[in-house]
């Protein structure tokens, strides 16, 4: 095992264990993109799973992890497209006060947008 510094990050074992688990993350997202849109509607598995994964693949970015392992700027612009798309047209159904839909709605803008950052500064 090669160790570079005293960091939980800073050898081999855990670089490569960082390594799946943002693998894992982004396969997810694709997985969840890739399906049928029912998947990703806000009361499923995956349309709750897919922000999570977003805004935890931008948290590590931001922390200084995930270099090369993120999907492209135009990858997460057209997974936000996908997703607010089906979020738009099934929301209503749910029935969520004004409140929680426009609350919601702009956390989701903030998730995605975060990504697309992060993943524009590591294309420069």
């Amino acid at each position: 095992m090669g160790t570079w510094d005293s960091g939980n990050f800073d050898n081999d074992t855990a670089a490569d264990h960082l390594a799946r688990v943002i693998g894992r993350l982004v396969d997810e997202v694709v997985a969840a993109m890739a399906g049928d849109p029912v998947g990703i509607e806000p009361d499923e598995y995956g349309g709750v799973v897919v922000p999570c994964n977003v805004e935890l693949l931008t948290v590590l970015a931001r922390a200084g992890y995930g270099a090369g392992a993120l999907p492209g700027r135009a990858v997460v612009e057209e997974w936000r497209r996908r997703y607010v798309a089906v979020w738009e047209r099934t929301i209503d159904g749910l029935e969520p006060t004004p409140e929680y839909r426009a609350e919601r709605r702009a956390i989701l803008d903030r998730t995605f947008d975060g990504l697309a950052e992060v993943a524009a500064e590591e294309a420069d």
